[in-house]
């Protein structure tokens, strides 16, 4: 039988009396935490309330697309309080079973396509309920360098971490890794025994178990589905951080304890890590070593994906003087990093858009232009409006605002073109076309601090970018 890799032991369970997390959490009523031997909680499922699947009822979207059972929001709130009651009755005396997932596909920014799994309704309503109640264990387990999908944590505040990481340490190499079809790749079996490691309430290890094995259905075919967790579903991001705290988090926090010999950086979101080293030998044990460690578990990096690239304050004189050119750049979460310099000529981590992901939105705005080109003009200038806000929400950080001015005249352009093919009659030039793109779109404007500043603020000392 599989057991717990060494970089995770099972600790031993000392008595109720000597274990403070559990005399803790016995004093919290309410606490999910509460029921605990050890390191391993014994009851979860009571924490799946009728007001918890209420709440995650009504954080439902409204027009989210049904599960293979055709129920939407609208169907099952015709009769809520009785349906939230036979679900909450069937959950607790065993009686719930899981639903296949309905299989769609999502175009990707490189023209390929994203399987998705759409759980039905009731489906997401536990799965949801449930997820609340292990973050609260699981956020006590996982570490700081880990920001995918966790409470009060954000794609940025990763990106902060890199960045500050790549100024602050000395970081001379990074490992720009990517784990090939991951979330398919998900060794069921592993991931119960990781489960198992810190939650002892059978009930919920079969609810997981459940999901795990309800299949996916496409086509009208039902497919069994013997590894991995769908996309798309409520709890894969949870079941995922879960797998790579044990994969990849504890070996990784081992390894640079005990073997490192020079600085080493690490973020992740997800799926999606960088590892930055000080020294080349560390760079290449480390993926060596990843590989191998990813191969016991099921995983293994995409092989055109991965590289090991100099990058760092450093990286610009060591390639020219080896006359290598330029450094290499690296992209992560949308952004495409580089090593620059600022106006004073002090070494600085770039940041642009991914030139790939901008062509990608362009390309849906302007397919979605030519549908609307009839509409009335306000209709549409408040349309792209809220496009270009949305854009640079998340875009508008330091050093990237040529790329959102690009952005912002290259939607300007596909809207004048979709006007002017409203009618061979029609007479919008670019004078009454530059009045309407200053009446209605955002002016690119930098909406975001530098990443050591919020970093700083984030962390308050707390948890440095080791």
């Amino acid at each position: 039988p599989r057991t717990l890799p060494q970089s995770a032991p099972t600790p031993a369970s000392p008595p109720a009396s000597t274990c403070p997390e559990a005399s803790a959490a016995n004093r919290a009523p309410g606490n999910p935490s509460r029921h605990v031997i050890g390191r391993t909680v014994t009851a979860l499922l009571h924490h799946v309330t009728l007001e918890s699947l209420r709440t995650s009822f009504a954080a439902l979207r409204r027009n989210a697309a049904p599960g293979v059972d055709g129920v939407t929001w609208e169907t099952y709130g015709a009769g809520l309080e009785e349906n939230l009651r036979d679900l909450h009755a069937r959950l607790h005396r065993g009686a719930y079973r899981a639903k296949p997932s309905r299989r769609t596909y999502i175009p990707k920014a490189d023209g390929r396509q994203r399987p998705l799994g759409i759980a039905a309704l009731e489906d997401k309503l536990v799965q949801r309920s449930l997820v609340e109640v292990m973050n609260a264990i699981y956020e006590e387990d996982f570490l700081g360098f880990s920001y995918g999908f966790r409470p009060g944590r954000s794609q940025h505040q990763s990106l902060d971490a890199l960045a500050t990481g790549l100024k602050r340490r000395r970081v001379n190499w990074v490992l720009d890794a990517d784990i090939r079809g991951f979330f398919d790749a998900i060794d069921h079996e592993w991931l119960m025994k990781f489960l198992e490691h810190r939650i002892a309430d059978k009930r919920v290890l079969r609810l997981i178990q459940k999901w795990l094995s309800a299949g996916v259905m496409e086509k009208g075919t039902w497919r069994a589905s013997e590894e991995g967790t769908p996309q798309g579903a409520t709890v894969s991001p949870l079941l995922a951080n879960i797998y790579l705290h044990y994969v990849l988090d504890l070996w990784f926090q081992r390894w640079r304890r005990t073997q490192a010999r020079g600085d080493v950086i690490i973020t992740r979101y997800a799926d999606d890590f960088i590892v930055g080293f000080e020294d080349r030998s560390d760079a290449e044990q480390f993926l060596a070593l990843l590989r191998e460690r990813l191969r016991m578990f099921a995983l293994e990096l995409h092989p055109e994906k991965t590289r090991l690239i100099q990058f760092g304050r450093l990286a610009s004189k060591n390639r020219e003087r080896c006359g290598l050119g330029k450094p290499e750049t690296f992209n992560y979460l949308g952004f495409t990093h580089i090593c620059g310099k600022s106006k004073a000529g002090f070494y600085l981590v770039k940041r642009h858009t991914m030139r790939v992901r901008m062509n990608a939105k362009l390309k849906d705005v302007k397919a979605e232009l030519q549908r609307r080109r009839h509409l009335p003009i306000p209709e549409q200038g408040n349309w792209l409006a809220s496009v270009v806000r949305g854009y640079f929400a998340y875009h508008a950080v330091p050093t990237n605002i040529y790329a959102m001015g690009r952005f912002r005249t290259q939607v300007g352009q596909h809207w004048y073109r979709a006007l002017r093919r409203r009618s061979q009659r029609d007479r919008t030039n670019w004078a009454r076309m530059k009045t309407l793109v200053d009446r209605w779109l955002p002016k690119a404007r930098i909406q975001h601090p530098w990443p050591e500043e919020r970093f700083d603020v984030t962390t308050q000392g707390k948890s440095p970018v080791r």
